[in-house]
């Protein structure tokens, strides 16, 4: 019974986590640790596995509709990737709950600006390839370097900065997928060694990762439109400041 909740439970975050380009794993890894699995040795390896495979599966039908920009988010992916697994190491060192406080203001900026954006219309100019593949770099090494370190893929720091690039906001959400798998997987495997497979579970939620991405980034790709994708993005940037906020207090 409780696995059915789970599993349940991360078909729905899953869902519209891949909507977003985003993995869950900030939502993943508080209902593993609620389910009363441990922290470091699943909850948080396991959710960046989610994380990581929730947004691969989701880059299908982001691909298929031509929405991805390869070569404009490599710099930012590779960044992700190398800097994933050294936040994963250092969490074993820094306190958290000044990272967190840190996090949630930059999350609740995130969110304002983007909830401010779906009252703009669409960008019809994007940034340079240069200036974009510099200030990527930053930005995937940052976020590659948070989600190792709190367990969580860093796609809610990629997202508004690809739209603030000028990418439209399937765009940036196909985008941010891409990048949050980099940086998702290198990080799980910088936590594996510490992790302990529990494989009923694993195969269970792996399913409702399989099946729930591909209907959530298919919905957006096809179906939703930009004002109320930015609106849900937004609000869920601000759940995700005060679970952050939350898990500090």
């Amino acid at each position: 019974m409780l696995y059915t909740i789970v599993a349940l439970l991360i078909f729905i975050v899953s869902f519209v986590f891949a909507m977003l380009g985003l993995g869950g794993g900030m939502v993943y890894v508080p209902i593993l640790k609620w389910a009363g699995f441990s922290m470091k040795e699943v909850a948080i390896p396991l959710g960046l596995l989610l994380n990581g495979l929730n947004t691969l599966l989701a880059l299908i039908p982001f691909a298929r509709k031509k929405l991805v920009d390869w070569k404009g988010g490599l710099a930012m992916a590779v960044a992700a990737l190398i800097f994933s697994p050294l936040g994963a190491y250092t969490s074993k060192f820094v306190p958290e709950k000044p990272l967190m406080i840190l996090f949630a203001i930059a999350v609740v900026v995130a969110a304002i600006r983007t909830l401010w954006a779906s009252k703009q219309e669409e960008p019809d100019a994007i940034m340079p390839f240069k200036k974009r593949a510099i200030i990527g770099s930053g930005v995937g090494a940052f976020a590659g370097f948070a989600g190792g370190l709190l367990g969580i893929g860093g796609g809610f720091i990629i997202a508004p900065i690809l739209m603030w690039m000028g990418y439209k906001t399937k765009e940036a959400a196909a985008t941010t997928a891409f990048v949050v798998t980099f940086s998702s997987f290198s990080g799980y495997l910088g936590h594996a060694a510490e992790g302990q497979m529990n494989w009923t579970l694993t195969i269970i939620v792996i399913i409702a990762v399989i099946i729930a991405s591909q209907l959530g980034a298919m919905f957006m790709s096809s179906k939703a439109k930009p004002k109320w994708v930015k609106q849900i993005y937004g609000i869920v940037l601000l759940l995700i400041a005060i679970k952050l906020i939350w898990g500090v207090v």
